[in-house]
């Protein structure tokens, strides 16, 4: 797998499933004679390194790490510490496999929280042995394939060992039909590798854009020697006026030079969740054009809308962490965390691996409104539609006093909701 498994795993943003019947779990939670509080250890897997890039997953752990701070700093959870046990699988299998038995068989971890492996190859040994997997970011299709692994995203998938409903996914339209009714978009150009789960996750794209009576416009480039200059000067000719991206950010900012140096513009450039982060203005340093036309999706709260009190306890949290940057997929990785930790309060007397997952399949989930509610609705077939509502934002250079940041644009995430058509895929 390469960096572009992100770009497949954004194609399932609202898709988890509901998990199956408990093993009884030898996790308690009762306090060790002799301490005043119990120690759940909680483990966080991520491909801090990877062929991706240092630091290209490791956005959803420090999300994390700075909300379980937070809360031992106030005394854990019923008096609970939550000690944070991490492990880098470097990106690969092989590596996530030993991190999964690292984590489960030796530190005993009660659960797991806000993973983001590029290869999640260990999730079917983690559901085998009953540890909850909440909040992870579902860059394969691991959390629509196995129970006990809950995704940040929710689905109705009904994880029963195969991925979605027999191998089969589904994905909304309401992205396209967001740009579509918002900008007035008509043509819409998709860029994409010539290797697999790019262009599969691009097909994915193209299909939506029809769907919403597009024209489309498809644009292949070599992973290893991409010639982004005959994408641009491609896009020119056909007046491409929306473009969306099944790459990684090195290859969106060389895109966006090669546009910038062609005189290409599009009213918007959407890229995914990974990109939506403080560092826009070193990623498309060379290309400032290109930035107020950037825009990105998700299903949590913009980290820039400091006018929410939830949003502002986040930025709080990574503050105190020393952060020297901000993302949204940081954001997701608190709102995991926090997901869990509310789980663990929810239990009466001792804290169990089933009490938590029946917090979690529960009722929807919002993390104090940081994400659109969560939801795990197991259905016998994929529904053919449904009314999905995201959260939109535009980086502007000129917000925070010309400091740069993203702006809200649709309004607040719960209102901008549309009902779509629910598009097969193939897992």
């Amino acid at each position: 797998m390469t960096a572009l498994a992100l770009a497949l795993a954004l194609a399932v943003l609202f898709l988890v499933a509901c998990g199956s019947r408990l093993p009884e779990s030898d996790f308690t939670g009762r306090p060790t004679p002799g301490r005043s509080a119990a120690t759940l250890k909680i483990g966080i897997i991520t491909s801090a390194t990877s062929p991706v890039g240092g630091g290209a997953f490791s956005a959803p752990r420090d999300g994390a790490l700075a909300y379980l701070d937070a809360v031992n700093a106030e005394g854990g959870v019923n008096g609970h510490h939550l000690e944070a046990v991490t492990c880098d699988d470097g990106g690969s299998g092989f590596g996530n496999n030993q991190c999964v038995r690292e984590l489960v068989d030796k530190a005993k971890v009660f659960a797991l929280v806000a993973t983001s492996s590029l290869d999640y190859a260990g999730a079917p040994y983690v559901s085998s042995k009953g540890v909850p997997d909440i909040g992870g970011i579902p860059i394969g299709t691991e959390y629509d394939t196995y129970p006990h692994l809950y995704g940040i995203y929710g689905s109705a998938a009904p994880r029963n060992g195969t991925p979605g409903w027999g191998g089969r996914l589904s994905a909304g339209t309401e992205v396209y039909r967001f740009f579509k009714q918002r900008l007035g978009a008509r043509t819409a150009a998709v860029v994409y590798y010539n290797q697999a789960s790019s262009a599969r996750y691009a097909d994915q794209i193209l299909r939506g854009l029809k769907a919403e009576g597009y024209r489309t416009v498809s644009e292949e480039v070599d992973f290893a020697l991409p010639n982004f200059r005959a994408v641009a000067a491609d896009l020119r000719a056909r007046h491409a006026d929306i473009l969306f991206d099944a790459m990684d950010t090195h290859g969106n900012s060389q895109l966006c030079r090669a546009m910038q140096s062609a005189g290409v513009t599009v009213a918007a450039k959407v890229t995914n969740v990974q990109n939506w982060a403080s560092t826009v203005p070193s990623d498309y340093k060379d290309a400032a054009g290109c930035r107020d036309a950037l825009w990105a999706t998700s299903a949590s709260r913009n980290y820039d809308d400091t006018a929410d009190p939830a949003v502002r306890a986040f930025r709080a949290g990574m503050t105190a962490r020393k952060t020297d940057r901000l993302a949204q997929w940081q954001l997701e990785g608190w709102a995991a965390a926090m997901w869990l930790t509310d789980a663990i309060r929810s239990c009466d007397g001792s804290v169990t691996r089933a009490c938590v997952e029946r917090f979690v399949a529960g009722k929807p989930y919002d993390a104090g409104g940081l994400l659109l509610p969560v939801r795990f609705t197991s259905t016998a077939k994929p529904p053919a539609t449904a009314r999905t509502c995201l959260s939109v934002a535009q980086w502007s250079d000129r917000a925070k006093s010309g400091h740069g940041g993203w702006l809200t644009r649709g309004g607040d995430m719960r209102k901008n909701c549309f009902v779509v058509p629910q598009l097969p895929y193939g897992a």
